[in-house]
């Protein structure tokens, strides 16, 4: 029997532009073990967000899903009923979004907001209810006195515990968390991404960290699912996935990522731009903008494939990964593709 809360098998979601189709997911596949944090990491447009939303099936009026398949707990959330998804909504699968401010009603204390859910949603009465969100607000470090407060009484980093708060309210088994450390500066960065690794340890959760920064995956996930271009071209242990890639967008992303112990005072960007996904190149999506391409690149469907030890690349040179490296860390490499 499987140990994992989810499995995304083929997912595809695409939205309606006028009369073009965008398919900004393509073929996703990927697993999140129970009691873990798995990071969702990519550049911006790559299918992060879409892939998050459809988890939880609230999708622009725009969206579609043309296919794949999503298991969580041995069921296929896009072959439920509505009724039956709602019932899973904040009860097992909570959504933190990417803008705490924007997601809190400003008009109404937080206490009353977090009530909203516990009453409605989680059958409790008013003690109760008073008592849990006690409990909340001790869990994500917040005095139980400020729940009387309104939001824009609450610093950047207060309003995300308070989101973090809200997503927990009714124990769910899976958070999904849409950029929760983006609008914030380094220090509290940590002390939120802290927060969550404390939560996730304590209640045993598992938790999608939807991020751009690949440092925030290095911090604090177990398990990291790389995208780009709408497609999922690298998965696996964290740590094994940072420090031996086997795909060029990963090695690309590692060399952009700052390194403290460097003398090295310049970072190697990825030269170019992702892909139109209204006509995307056929082959390997990255392949204009990859340092190491060949001819079979361009025309070759590239599936993603185990390459052992659960590390999943999509990528016809992976078994010239090592060399690879090797040449993907010397800046001259990328420049080459100006």
């Amino acid at each position: 029997m499987s140990d994992d809360i989810l499995r995304v098998e083929g997912l595809k979601i695409s939205y309606a532009v006028g009369n073009t189709k965008v398919r900004a997911v393509d073929d996703a596949s990927f697993t999140i073990p129970g009691g873990s944090i798995v990071g969702l990491v990519g550049e911006s447009g790559c299918g992060k967000t879409t892939v998050a939303r459809g988890l939880t099936r609230i999708m622009a009026k725009n969206a579609s899903f043309d296919g794949g398949r999503v298991f969580f707990d041995g069921k296929d959330l896009l072959a439920m009923g509505e009724a039956d998804m709602n019932a899973l909504r904040w009860r097992d699968i909570a959504f933190i979004p990417q803008s705490a401010m924007n997601s809190l009603d400003p008009v109404y204390t937080i206490e009353k907001q977090i009530n909203e859910v516990l009453l409605q949603r989680g059958g409790y009465d008013k003690p109760a209810a008073r008592a849990r969100a006690e409990e909340l607000f001790e869990m994500v470090g917040i005095e139980k006195q400020r729940l009387r407060d309104y939001p824009h009484q609450f610093s950047g980093g207060m309003r995300q515990r308070v989101a973090i708060a809200l997503a927990l309210a009714l124990d769910p088994k899976l958070v999904i968390a849409d950029e929760p450390v983006t609008a914030l500066d380094v220090i509290v960065q940590r002390q939120i991404l802290d927060t969550l690794k404390s939560l996730q340890d304590r209640l045993g959760i598992s938790v999608i960290l939807v991020t751009h920064d690949i440092s925030v995956v290095a911090y604090v996930c177990d398990r990291i699912v790389v995208m780009y271009a709408g497609r999922v071209v690298e998965a696996g242990d964290t740590a094994t996935v940072l420090t031996a890639p086997f795909h060029p967008y990963t090695m690309g992303l590692y060399n952009a990522f700052p390194d403290l112990q460097s003398s090295e005072g310049l970072l190697t960007p990825i030269e170019g731009h992702p892909p139109d996904l209204s006509a995307p190149p056929a082959g390997c999506r990255f392949a204009p903008r990859c340092p190491f391409v060949e001819d079979r690149c361009r025309t070759s469907d590239v599936p993603l494939v185990d390459i052992g030890g659960g590390h999943d690349a999509a990528c016809l040179r992976a078994l010239e990964a090592e060399t690879l490296r090797a040449e993907a860390s010397r800046p001259e490499t990328w420049a080459a593709m100006a």
